[in-house]
């Protein structure tokens, strides 16, 4: 059963041996990133999609106890409660982002559905956590609205996260 978790990105190596160590190496853990690539320098930047969120797998979370096993590992924040009735759109998520993981295991951007007349809050570049307006969808790029100004952008080269 999946479990969603809260962490510290910082301990997350420490807080994946602890929980192994907790619960007997019978665990999977899961998080959806995407490569962002910069033009300007060549560099690349790891980015999860899901911020400090993660999908934690045991086949035993459906007992309460397991979880309280995990519970008070360093680095874990907390566990995210309702996951046991959600088993079906957690693994449905899951599924639908391993279709879109090229080789080396990143998202490609087509996995959001980006909308005209949106709002969404920039996630990389030298715009990061600004909110634009999207004004048009092209093959490869994005007609986008920063405040005032009307400006494009190629699709690859922007993460969004939509403004709720």
């Amino acid at each position: 059963m999946w479990a969603i978790i809260k962490i510290e990105k910082k301990s997350f190596s420490m807080l994946k041996q602890d929980i192994k160590k907790r619960l007997n190496n019978k665990v999977l853990f899961y998080s959806p990133k995407i490569l962002i690539k910069n033009g300007v320098n060549k560099s690349s930047k790891e980015f999860e999609i899901l911020g400090n969120y993660i999908f934690c797998y045991n086949k035993n979370f459906a007992e309460e106890k397991n979880i309280y096993k995990i519970k008070f590992s360093r680095g874990l924040k907390y566990v995210l409660g309702g996951y046991k009735n959600s088993q079906n759109e957690i693994l449905s998520f899951i599924q639908n982002c391993k279709k879109e993981e090229n080789k080396d295991g990143y998202l490609s951007q087509n996995i959001f559905d980006h909308r005209i007349n949106n709002f969404y809050k920039i996630g990389s570049g030298p715009f990061f956590g600004e909110i634009i307006k999207i004004l048009d969808i092209q093959k490869n790029k994005i007609d986008f609205l920063l405040g005032k100004i009307k400006t494009t952008i190629k699709k690859d080269k922007l993460v969004l996260r939509p403004v709720y």
